[in-house]
């Protein structure tokens, strides 16, 4: 019931993965690193998923049908984060979950669902806002860099809302399963596999109208504002209001990006 991909399998080798088929070196019951639900391998399909960082690997395990076999690629810092989902849930709800980038600031990124219309076309969108100030990593200072360290990475500041976001490269939002389970970014040192940036903690449920937008375009706006802008917006009149008044305020950056999965 173990599935071992050929990119699992070029990572650990043959004689590891022959170890994972045979139930030498994989465990009876897991929490899926997708759902984080309890799964079975000796009954329910399974996927290995390996979490490879410059100098760790970190094998984790997940229900087929959330996830296929796959290797994610890391930075070692990030690679405790992914530790962090293997081994135990987070506080917090499902649309709040630790940001790889800011660990040490233990800052949450919070992800809202919606639909944004620019022009004529009615685009899905996810906003982005973290729960905290975000400060560059590596520095000493409290400063909130989080617009600008998204700026380097090929965001752009949107005084607009009725212009369509530029298309970032490399960048791109997954969907499996008809959930929502990651905003992926290039690899860090170039080559290999996109890298998760955020990764839901438990695959967030879409509208059906969002998913069939998304499937239809191909393309996802991702906008970015400030600890604090925005807020949980009960209705996507009043998201729309949120993101019009950051934009005019200078604190709106966006990217359009596209849909990876079904």
């Amino acid at each position: 019931m173990l599935d071992v991909s050929d990119a699992v399998r070029a990572e650990i080798g043959d004689e590891e993965a022959e170890r994972l088929l045979t139930g030498q070196n994989a465990p009876d019951h897991y929490d899926c690193t997708s759902c984080r639900s309890p799964g079975d391998s000796g009954r329910q399909p399974t996927s290995t998923v390996l979490f490879v960082g410059e100098e760790t690997a970190v094998l984790a395990f997940a229900h087929a049908s959330c996830v296929p076999s796959q290797v994610v690629n890391v930075s070692e810092d990030q690679i405790q984060g992914a530790v962090a989902t293997i081994t135990g849930p987070q506080p917090g709800g499902q649309q709040s979950d630790p940001d790889p980038e800011s660990a040490p600031q233990q800052a949450v990124l919070g992800i809202t669902c919606g639909q944004v219309l620019v022009g004529e076309t009615l685009y899905p969108a996810l906003v982005v806002e973290p729960t905290t100030g975000i400060s560059r990593p590596g520095s000493a200072g409290t400063e909130d860099e989080f617009l600008t360290l998204l700026v380097e990475q090929g965001f752009a500041p949107l005084g607009d809302l009725n212009r369509t976001p530029a298309p970032v490269h490399g960048w791109s939002v997954l969907l499996a399963m008809g959930k929502l389970h990651a905003i992926l970014q290039p690899p860090t040192h170039g080559g290999g596999q996109p890298v998760a940036w955020w990764q839901a903690h438990q695959a967030l449920d879409v509208t059906d109208d969002w998913r069939a937008t998304a499937k239809r375009g191909n393309t996802v706006l991702v906008y970015a504002a400030p600890a604090g802008s925005i807020g949980q917006q009960p209705r996507e009149d009043l998201l729309r209001g949120a993101l019009e008044q950051c934009a005019a305020r200078g604190q709106l950056v966006a990217a359009a990006m596209p849909l990876a999965g079904t």
